[in-house]
């Protein structure tokens, strides 16, 4: 079961179709996840080159990823192009689809076999509307709950009983997306506990996630290169948060040795 969007698709969006119907003047094909609405690819939209036979391009019953060229909500007409996708973007959308599928059954799986009272699709159809109203996508929302727990579904007004469910089912099936950067501290201490200072600060470092460090994903990690060098490794959910883990855990033992009369640079990348 899918919930059938309402809405319409906006221009230049990838959107995932089924080839329905090829004419001698294009090919119509319906529109995945816009509830089958039908959408036409004219000939001089599906390659680059000349078209001779639709055939030897899409068949019936494919699964295309396509351009929205046109939008007439009102005529009910929607206009795509084929050549216009790139091979990346043609198998990251599809990606994304497969993806959202996954999730959506997993969702049905999930409240229909672990409720007392059998859920109603109606119902079932609301739960998954939140999580799609609030989180731009079921995967996307099954990521929050990993992040952060029960507590991301909590605003929803959903089922106590339902949120134990969706819950179980995604920390055991989606695992948080995440990137990894390095960066490079020069740590000195002239004291006689110099090593002892250092290997604190770097321990300081490695604590700047601190008791978040599971549920948002982020880890920080120092190892030894040559002294007065060591690297500091981040684990995160995205970039933006890795650089400033990445910072805020090279400025944290910088500080701790310069608190001990000792000095320290941060290099972003080894020189």
């Amino acid at each position: 079961m899918e919930i059938i969007r309402e809405e319409w698709p906006e221009k230049d969006e990838f959107v995932v179709c089924t080839v329905k119907e090829l004419k001698t003047f294009g090919v119509f094909v319906g529109l995945e996840e816009y509830g089958g609405k039908e959408g036409l690819i004219h000939i001089s939209a599906v390659s680059s080159g000349w078209v001779k036979h639709l055939r030897d391009y899409v068949r019936e019953g494919q699964k295309i990823v396509c351009k929205v060229l046109h939008v007439d909500a009102q005529r009910g007409h929607i206009d795509l192009s084929l050549k216009a996708v790139k091979e990346s973007q043609k198998k990251e959308r599809i990606k994304e689809w497969k993806r959202e599928r996954k999730v959506k059954n997993l969702l049905s799986l999930a409240l229909s076999s672990s409720t007392a009272v059998k859920i109603g699709n109606e119902e079932l159809d609301e739960v998954e509307r939140k999580l799609v109203d609030t989180y731009g996508s079921l995967y996307d929302a099954f990521v929050e709950v990993v992040k952060v727990g029960k507590e991301a579904l909590t605003p929803l007004g959903i089922n106590p009983e339902y949120v134990d469910a969706i819950h179980k089912v995604a920390v055991t099936n989606v695992k948080i997306p995440s990137v990894q950067i390095s960066g490079y501290v020069e740590l000195t201490c002239p004291l006689s506990d110099g090593v002892e200072i250092i290997k604190k600060a770097l321990k300081k470092a490695e604590k700047v996630a601190g008791t978040n460090t599971n549920a948002n994903g982020v880890k920080v990690e120092c190892s030894y290169i040559a002294a007065p060098r060591y690297k500091i490794r981040v684990t995160a959910p995205d970039y933006k948060k890795a650089e400033n883990v990445l910072s805020d855990a090279a400025n944290a033992a910088i500080e701790e040795v310069k608190s001990k009369e000792g000095t320290g640079k941060f290099y972003r990348k080894s020189s």
